[in-house]
């Protein structure tokens, strides 16, 4: 009980001094962010509407065209902060000062050196990778004295890229479970609506973007904690092929074994598949610290012909929603009118696959993690825990050597069924988003959120392969979204196809900020 107090002292005193920190930088930008764009400057004219309401794509083009200013920009997405983010609780680390004195030096640099593709363009970061300098807790008191020596590879890309990070979003313990609280920095909700989860654990980053705080949101996915939160918050991700962006924590005290690094990757969220897709280009630029990167071409052949999509058939012990399947259908619809031709089709043993990812994460995580993690974490920590691990097998030398067999059976038929389906249309969840922490009522609850709501997302992740996911419409007020899946770095595909699901679709983000404003 003692360390629970601590716990919710520590967090009241953080979210105090977060909120104090934010309403001065508030403060002392208001009266700039107030100026309209048309005054910003003659040059050239900039896109509608208020600045934090731009694109990533937008904001970087403006920027480069003089219409606005590095500095600008920033200062309106911090002005933005205050609206947002203290009934949120995404953005739980507010790095303002720091983000004002990098748009400022990105203003003077532009002047002597071309700029990059995301110069000056406002981004958050998730609080479980190294930002040097900056504790790295993964949302666990007792790691606040982690501090980074260096950003981790897509920190350091971002930063390349001339991405300016307006601070760090909140995660789980330990990353670890698809609903976003902790003891540390407590619960975030979602900005549609706090009766449901913003899902996890890039609930923080999803939450962020969709609320207007950064134009993208970065986070990583071992179980669905990239396309999870996009579904949640009604904005686009991609989780790319494992290899294709690079990943390392200096700060950690050993290395991570290597299927949870292979079923692991970064990646982005954001309001467009325009943004994801250029996030991603710079996010995967080479870093030698990840033995694991691959120099793959982010562009590749295109099929012959119109492209063939699989409706991915719904396993007969699923208890799905009728919205899920209008979803699917709507979605299937608007890509046959962009020339996709698609057929509902069994997809590859999707059961095989989602329980060799459950064997394999939760014996991993029990034989090196486990001890140490149940000594620090809450007790909500420990009943999602224990639903992941009572549906996982308890393997044996011999049972663990044939679960990293299976998987390459798995992968191999998988990339064989894209040689005719070279995009896979399947859901996130097939159930209405649950509330903010419905995986810790019970073990069984946990058991049937990731067996049955979200297989189609945690089995992707031991194949490795990159899934898209767009929203497409809204069920009593709440975004779903749907997930597009393509061969092994073929992210093209997958992003190619939800923009087409896009470009027919209602834009639901506006809605959002029409319902906060």
């Amino acid at each position: 009980m003692a360390k629970k107090s601590v716990s919710k002292k520590n967090s009241s005193a953080a979210k105090t001094a977060r909120k104090k920190s934010a309403k001065k930088a508030a403060g002392r930008v208001a009266a700039k962010a107030k100026k309209t764009v048309s005054q910003t400057s003659a040059k050239a004219r900039p896109p509608k509407g208020p600045v934090w309401q731009w694109t990533a794509l937008q904001t970087a083009a403006a920027i480069r065209s003089g219409a606005i200013s590095s500095d600008e920009v920033v200062e309106a997405h911090i002005a933005r902060m205050p609206d947002g983010n203290p009934k949120l609780n995404a953005v739980v680390v507010d790095l303002s000062e720091d983000a004002l004195k990098a748009a400022k030096a990105a203003d003077n640099r532009t002047k002597k050196s071309e700029p990059g593709a995301l110069h000056g363009v406002p981004i958050t970061i998730k609080e479980n990778v190294d930002y040097q300098g900056r504790p790295n807790p993964n949302g666990v008191p007792a790691q606040m004295n982690i501090i980074a020596p260096s950003d981790a590879p897509v920190v350091r890309n971002l930063k390349k890229a001339g991405a300016i990070v307006l601070g760090l979003t909140n995660t789980p313990e330990f990353s670890f479970r698809g609903f976003t609280d902790n003891p540390l920095h407590g619960l975030t909700l979602n900005p549609w609506d706090a009766e449901i989860t913003c899902g996890g654990s890039s609930g923080g980053a999803g939450a962020a973007v969709a609320a207007g705080i950064g134009t993208i949101a970065h986070g990583n996915d071992i179980g669905g904690s990239l396309r999870w939160p996009a579904h949640c918050n009604g904005v686009v991700t991609i989780k790319p092929t494992q290899g294709r962006v690079p990943a390392y924590n200096e700060s950690a005290a050993a290395e991570r074994p290597m299927l949870a690094h292979l079923m692991s990757a970064q990646g982005p969220l954001a309001r467009s598949v325009g943004d994801v897709r250029a996030a991603l280009e710079v996010m995967s630029q080479r870093d030698p610290r990840d033995p694991w990167w691959v120099p793959a071409p982010l562009v590749g052949p295109r099929p012959k012909g119109p492209i063939k999509v699989a409706l991915a058939k719904l396993p007969d012990d699923m208890d799905v929603d009728p919205s899920v399947r209008a979803a699917l259908r709507q979605a299937a619809d608007r890509l046959e009118r962009s020339g996709y031709r698609v057929s509902e089709v069994e997809v590859p043993d999707i059961n095989g696959v989602w329980q060799t990812w459950c064997d394999i994460i939760a014996n991993e995580t029990a034989m090196l993690q486990e001890a140490a993690m149940l000594k620090v974490t809450s007790s909500d920590f420990h009943a999602a825990w224990s639903g992941i691990k009572a549906k996982a097998n308890t393997l044996d030398l011999l049972g663990w050597m044939r679960a990293t067999a299976a998987r390459s059976t798995h992968v191999r038929a998988w990339q064989l069924f894209f040689e005719e389906y070279p995009v896979v249309l399947a859901p996130t969840t097939v159930k209405p988003t649950p509330g903010p922490r419905a995986d810790a009522i019970s073990a069984e609850r946990t058991r049937e959120l990731f067996w049955n709501d979200l297989r189609f997302i945690s089995a992707i992740n031991v194949l490795g392969l990159p899934g898209a996911v767009v929203p497409v419409a809204l069920h009593e007020g709440h975004p779903i979204g749907v997930q597009l899946i393509a061969g092994r770095y073929r992210e093209d595909l997958a992003l190619d196809a939800a923009a087409a699901i896009e470009k027919r679709a209602d834009a639901l983000v506006p809605r959002l900020w029409e319902k906060m404003a």
